[in-house]
């Protein structure tokens, strides 16, 4: 392991001074070799749907999948990345601190990321791309049930390096075990940040293990309020989108809190309308991540109240208002206090990719370095420069 590490610190030094063009010049080859590895990519996915049939639930049986879509939407992904302005180099700060004394502030790559993440052997590529386009090396662990799609991805990675000399052979790094993810967690030598994507116990079990700065969210709580003037209709599609278009994700609807005076009409209106939600008015407790179509449901007598409760209980992740009330809307947006926080439309928007970063290298509920969907601009830092002229002080 620390041989492996010592590599992929390497590779993050020489990454980092790679130009923007050489970046994207490699980040193409990784789409090329996607596009022409479909067939390898498929049947090694395939590989893992059969052995996961009947082993994983099915909101994690669905993340497995690796299809001609997903490819079709990571090649996009990388397209868009590529054309995004280069994160390194850039000068937030410029002053003459004394005649001839100049001081810069300029983003820097952070260095060795570690990422662990669950089920999705797509967020492979995608945080493989983000890396690159931001001069960083990776070391990734994705869940045992996608160990065929993952190693035919290493693969297509390996081949798309190995187009270009510049490119570090080890910029991205694969382990395999969860001794390993054990073993890496001890290296702060080598590691400069950990990003785990899953399970709640998976965040809090990397937490408790490492010195390594951790960036992530435990829960994915959201929340919708309905205030009292808005429209049925539209409601009643924002809310089933948000909570069935993909309910096995962090973005997912899982309280509807409802203004007092519309309990009754919306939760039977919400009953006709979607009928495989399930409606839980007395859940065991307002922080569940349910993950399915089951949906906790309140009623509440003010703005003031689904705001409370939502500061409380959520985890601060996505929440969002229904209102046509204007001074209702600023005062959600500034007193919830979430990394995403929305009027009138659904919390599914929550995503890096639909924020227009290309993808996402895991989203954020803390309020330090980065928040939200973190893109590029969250995988850099800065350093200081001064340039003098034997300046002394």
């Amino acid at each position: 392991m620390e041989e492996q590490l010592t590599q992929v610190k390497k590779a993050s030094l020489e990454l980092a001074t790679l130009s923007l063009q050489q970046r994207n010049q490699a980040l193409q080859s990784i789409a090329s070799e996607l596009e022409a590895s479909r067939v390898e990519l498929i049947e090694a996915n395939q590989q893992d749907l059969d052995a996961g049939k009947s082993s994983l639930s099915q909101a994690m049986y669905s993340r497995l999948v690796f299809d001609d879509s997903k490819i079709d939407n990571l090649i996009a992904g990388i397209a868009d990345i590529r054309e995004m302005k280069d994160p390194i180099g850039e000068v937030t700060l410029q002053r003459e601190l004394k005649p001839g004394l100049e001081l810069k502030r300029v983003s820097t790559p952070i260095g060795v990321i570690a990422i662990v993440f669950e089920s999705r052997p797509d967020v492979a590529v995608q945080i493989g791309s983000l890396l690159l386009k931001s001069g960083n090396a990776g070391v990734l662990k994705g869940g045992s049930e996608a160990r065929h799609t993952l190693q035919a991805i290493e693969s297509v990675v390996a081949r798309a390096t190995s187009r270009h000399d510049f490119v570090p052979a080890n910029w991205l790094s694969f382990i395999q075990t969860r001794e390993d993810v054990s073993e890496l967690l001890a290296y702060e030598k080598y590691i400069d940040l950990v990003i785990p994507r899953g399970s709640n116990q998976l965040v809090q079990s990397i937490m408790s293990r490492t010195k390594i700065p951790v960036l992530g969210h435990a829960d994915g709580i959201c929340h919708i309020y309905l205030d009292e003037d808005y429209d049925q209709k539209e409601a009643l599609e924002i809310v089933s989108n948000s909570k069935l278009q993909s309910p096995g994700t962090c973005n997912a609807l899982e309280t509807l809190l409802i203004h007092q005076l519309r309990f009754d009409d919306f939760k039977k209106a919400l009953a006709q309308h979607s009928p495989e939600i399930e409606l839980i008015e007395k859940p065991k407790s307002w922080s569940i991540e349910y993950g399915s179509a089951q949906l906790a449901i309140k009623s509440v007598e003010s703005l003031s109240s689904a705001i409370d409760h939502i500061n409380t209980y959520g985890s601060h992740h996505t929440d969002a208002i229904l209102t046509q009330n204007s001074s209702h809307q600023e005062r959600f947006l500034a007193e919830v206090d979430s990394g995403n926080v929305f009027v009138n439309c659904s919390t599914r928007h929550s995503d890096g990719f639909r924020y227009g970063f290309g993808a996402e290298i895991g989203i954020s509920t803390s309020k330090i370095h980065a928040r939200g969907p973190v893109g590029l601009e969250g995988l850099v830092s800065y350093k200081y420069q001064l340039r003098g002229k034997a300046h002394l002080v």
